[in-house]
C-alpha cells in the first residue's frame, strides 16, 4: 500500500464498545486525580481572560455539556460525525475535512466543537445548516458523558493535537471510531510525552487511525506506543488548496487603495503577532518608507482585544492609523497602516501583502501558522520561536518557501533585500507553490478515511 494515498480498505478496523485495555483504565485514574487540581490552579488565569475578553462567557454551559433546548433539538436523531477542533486555524482545517466529507455524503450532519471564541465565531460565520458549532466540554467524566449523550456521534475526529483523553476514551467505551486528522507532533511535544510515556501511550494507541502530515512523524508517534499499522501519511490539509470558501482579497486590496495606497504599491503585513512585535515591525517600516515612500503596513494582531495596546504604543511612532471595524465599505482617509482588528479574516489579506512577517516568533515561543501566508504565494519571515510549528518550518526551509531570522535586526535586512529585489519575491512564490503542491490531496485522503468508518 502506497502510504502517500491510503485506501479505506487498509484503514485498521475500530474497536468495539466495552472496557478500555487496563494500562488505560490506570491512565485514565491518575489523569481524572490530576484533572481538578490542575483545573484548580488554572481557574485564576481563566477567569481573568473571561473578564477581559468577555467572550469566553458566550454559551458558557456549553463548556460543561449542558446545552439549551433548541440545540439538542437540532441534534436529535441526528448521529453526526463529531469534529473537535481547538481554535481559528484547526477550525479551518475542520472545515476543510467537513466540506469533503459532506461531498462524500451529501447527508451528512457534523457537529464542530471548537475550545475558543475566535474559533467558535468563525464556525458559526459559515452559516452551515448542516454544521452544528459547539464549544467542546470541559475533558471530565461526567461532563464528557453529558455532552456524548447529547450529541449521540456516529464517530469522533479530533485535529492535529487534541487529543482529550475523556473525550477519547468516552467514545472507545461506546464503540465509536476515533481518528486524529492532520496529526501534528513537535519533537518538542514527543519528549515531553515520551517521558511520560506511561501516561500518553495507553491514550494514544485508543486511537484508530492517525492522519499524519509528514513521512517522519511516524517514527515519532511510534516511539509513544502507537502501532505503525494505525499511522497514514496523509500530507497537511492547511496546505492543500480546496477553495472551500471565497477569498475576499479583491474587497480587502479596495479597502486599502481607499486608503490612498496605490494598487501597485508594497504592502508588508504582519500576522497574528504578540506584544512587541508591532512595534518593532512599525519601527522597520518608518525606516523602510525613507527609501520605500510607497510602503503601506498591516498589522494583525493575534488578539483583536489588544488593539488599544497596539494603538498606545505606535503613537510616538507618528502613523495615520485606520482600524479595520471602522471601514466598512465607506471612504476612509489616508492611513500609513492599518490594524485589522477583526478575527477570521487574517487568510484573505496575506494575498494583498508582498511580505509578510509570522507573530509569536520574536517576542513569544512557538510560532504561528505561516502555511496560509506561503499558500498565498508571498515571501514568508519568521523568527528563531517556531517551536510548535517545527515540522513545517523544517519543510519550508528546505524548499526554500521561507526565511528565518534570528532578531529584528536581521528582519529589517530580509525585508530590504525583498524589497529591493522583486525577483527574489518572484522566486519565494514559486518555491511557496513548490512546497505546498506536495501536500496537494491531504483533505481528500483524510476524508476518505474518516468516511471508512461512517460505511
Amino acid at each position: 500500500m502506497n502510504a502517500e494515498h491510503p485506501t479505506p480498505s487498509s484503514v485498521p478496523p475500530a474497536g468495539h464498545p466495552g472496557k478500555l485495555p487496563s494500562d488505560a483504565r490506570r491512565a485514565l485514574l491518575f489523569y481524572n486525580a490530576l484533572f481538578p487540581l490542575v483545573l484548580l490552579a488554572l481557574l485564576p488565569g481563566f477567569l481573568l481572560r473571561m473578564l477581559r475578553r468577555g467572550k469566553y462567557r458566550h454559551k458558557f454551559g456549553q463548556r460543561f455539556g449542558i446545552y439549551s433546548s433548541r440545540v439538542r433539538q437540532r441534534l436529535a436523531g441526528k448521529q453526526p460525525v463529531w469534529i473537535h477542533a481547538v481554535s481559528v486555524g484547526e477550525v479551518l482545517v475542520a472545515l476543510k475535512l467537513a466540506n469533503q466529507l459532506k461531498e462524500l455524503d451529501p447527508a451528512l450532519r457534523v457537529v464542530l466543537s471548537t475550545t475558543t471564541s475566535t474559533g467558535f465565531a468563525l464556525a458559526r460565520g459559515q452559516g452551515c445548516e448542516w454544521i452544528e458549532t459547539i464549544y467542546n466540554p470541559l475533558d471530565f467524566p461526567p461532563v464528557v458523558r453529558r455532552a456524548f449523550d447529547a450529541i449521540q456521534p456516529r464517530q469522533l475526529v479530533l485535529v492535529e493535537a487534541e487529543v482529550w483523553p475523556n473525550l477519547v476514551a468516552q467514545a472507545k467505551r461506546r464503540g465509536l471510531p476515533v481518528t486524529l486528522v492532520n496529526a501534528r507532533l513537535s519533537p518538542r511535544s514527543e519528549r515531553r510525552f515520551r517521558r511520560a510515556r506511561w501516561l500518553t501511550g495507553p491514550i494514544f494507541r485508543m486511537l484508530d487511525t492517525i492522519c499524519a502530515q509528514e513521512p517522519e512523524d511516524t517514527a515519532r508517534w511510534v516511539s509513544l506506543g502507537v502501532d505503525a499499522a494505525r499511522i497514514r501519511h496523509t500530507g497537511s490539509i492547511k496546505f492543500d488548496q480546496t477553495d472551500t470558501a471565497a477569498s475576499r482579497a479583491d474587497e480587502f486590496r479596495a479597502i486599502v487603495e481607499k486608503l490612498g495606497v496605490r494598487g501597485d504599491a508594497p504592502v508588508l503585513l504582519a500576522g497574528s503577532t504578540f506584544p512587541g512585535e508591532e512595534k518593532i515591525v512599525a519601527e522597520i517600516f518608518c525606516e523602510l518608507r525613507e527609501e520605500f515612500r510607497d510602503l503601506f503596513l498591516i498589522l494583525v494582531p493575534r488578539h483583536v482585544e489588544r488593539t488599544p495596546e497596539v494603538i498606545a504604543e505606535l503613537r510616538p511612532l507618528d502613523l495615520n492609523i485606520a482600524l479595520r471595524t471602522e471601514l466598512g465599505d465607506a471612504h476612509g482617509a489616508e492611513a500609513d497602516c492599518l490594524i485589522v482588528d477583526t478575527t477570521g479574516e487574517l487568510r484573505d489579506w496575506y494575498p494583498i501583502a508582498s511580505i509578510v512577517f509570522i507573530g509569536k516568533s520574536l517576542t513569544g515561543e512557538g510560532g504561528q501558522n505561516p502555511v496560509e501566508a506561503v499558500v498565498a504565494g508571498k515571501p514568508v519571515l519568521f523568527g528563531p520561536h517556531m517551536e510548535n510549528f517545527a515540522a513545517v518550518v523544517r519543510h519550508l526551509l528546505a524548499h526554500g518557501a521561507a526565511t528565518q531570522v534570528a532578531g529584528a535586526a536581521e528582519l529589517k535586512t530580509q525585508i530590504e533585500r525583498l524589497m529591493r529585489d522583486p525577483l527574489l519575491r518572484k522566486q519565494a512564490a514559486a518555491c511557496a507553490h513548490k512546497a505546498v503542491a506536495m501536500h496537494q490531496g491531504a483533505t481528500g485522503r483524510s476524508a476518505r478515511i474518516v468516511a471508512h468508518f461512517s460505511a
